[in-house]
């Protein structure tokens, strides 16, 4: 699941996650859409090989 740019998901749907993940931005940025921020999490999952 991914939450809003600034609010993420919301607090009921977290707590039945089992795992929660964030993407810290670069200083001076403000956010990334949910296509980029996706595509992120997608390639960091692979490149650990889990």
């Amino acid at each position: 699941m991914l939450g809003a740019e600034r609010e993420g998901l919301p607090d009921e749907i977290a707590a039945s996650c089992e795992e929660l993940a964030t993407i810290p931005l670069a200083s001076g940025a403000e956010s990334l859409n949910v296509a980029t921020a996706g595509a992120i999490a997608l390639y960091e999952r692979l490149r650990r090989g889990r």
